[in-house]
């Protein structure tokens, strides 16, 4: 596995290695030893998976207040998307920064977002589908968003207000400006 360190600290692109032959291929997805040696000491404690249908779906950004804050591993196992992180720490030198990365089953990268950053990510394909782990459980109190097209953000979706397919509580969500101090950055 290859481990590469992301323009925003405690970002990571991870690339499993395929091993491969006629029959198709192998590749191990995960390896709890690796990602602690390379990433950081971080514990999984659920898997979850979504299926969006239409092309242009976008989903977050969301993230999860302390102490319920939630890290993601996200791969995409169908279709492809854009995976987004925004950078939420008060105090962080890239405060109100993104990354944004594709992810496919073809080039089977993964994304880990540690808890102080938003996630989101917008469908290029039609059926996609995401994969991630999180290293807290789901809280409905603890759950919160930052509008996905906040200009202040400058994130270049492959989409725009008008055509984006999106949850009613993903139209309502605050801007940056709004949201108020919820992580703060520890160097």
């Amino acid at each position: 596995m290859q481990f590469d360190a992301l323009a925003l600290d405690g970002l990571v692109l991870i690339t499993p290695k395929r091993f491969g032959d006629a029959r198709g291929y192998f590749v191990e997805t995960f390896r709890e030893d690796l990602f602690r040696a390379k990433v950081g000491d971080f514990s999984f404690v659920q898997d979850n998976q979504s299926l969006s249908a239409e092309v242009g779906t976008v989903r977050g950004l969301h993230f999860q207040l302390e102490p319920k804050a939630q890290g993601k591993l996200v791969r995409c196992i169908a279709g492809a998307l854009l995976d987004v992180a925004v950078d939420i720490r008060t105090g962080s030198p890239t405060f109100g920064q993104h990354v944004a990365v594709e992810l496919t089953p073809e080039n089977g990268q993964q994304l880990w977002v540690p808890p102080g950053f938003a996630h989101g990510f917008c469908t290029l394909k039609p059926d996609t589908q995401i994969s991630y782990k999180v290293t807290n459980y789901y809280s409905a109190e603890h759950d919160r968003g930052l509008a996905w097209n906040d200009p202040a953000l400058d994130i270049r979706w492959p989409v725009d207000s008008e055509t984006a397919v999106l949850s009613d509580k993903d139209k309502r969500q605050p801007l940056l400006a709004d949201l108020g101090e919820v992580f703060s950055y520890r160097s």
